[in-house]
């Protein structure tokens, strides 16, 4: 499983960040971020931002797209 998200459409609510915070950050800018380990895909973010769910975290990864009032959490099955 890989994630991304779409920051145009990120509302900001910290959701993604409260139920995995091992794949989700929400930065100083007011937007959330996908994370590969302690590295924030803030640069540039988006679809090219995307990173490789470990299996462990997936259910976790689903809710928080799931939960997400953007809807800007995108999954793509590997």
């Amino acid at each position: 499983m890989k994630v991304w998200i779409d920051q145009d459409l990120c509302t900001g609510d910290g959701l993604c960040e409260e139920i995995c915070p091992d794949v989700f950050s929400l930065q100083d800018d007011g937007l959330a971020y996908v994370k590969a380990g302690a590295e924030v895909q803030n640069n540039p973010g988006g679809s090219q931002s995307m990173v490789t769910v470990p299996d462990a975290l997936e259910d976790a990864v689903t809710e928080a797209a799931e939960e997400c009032p953007g809807e800007c959490i995108f999954i793509e099955q590997s």
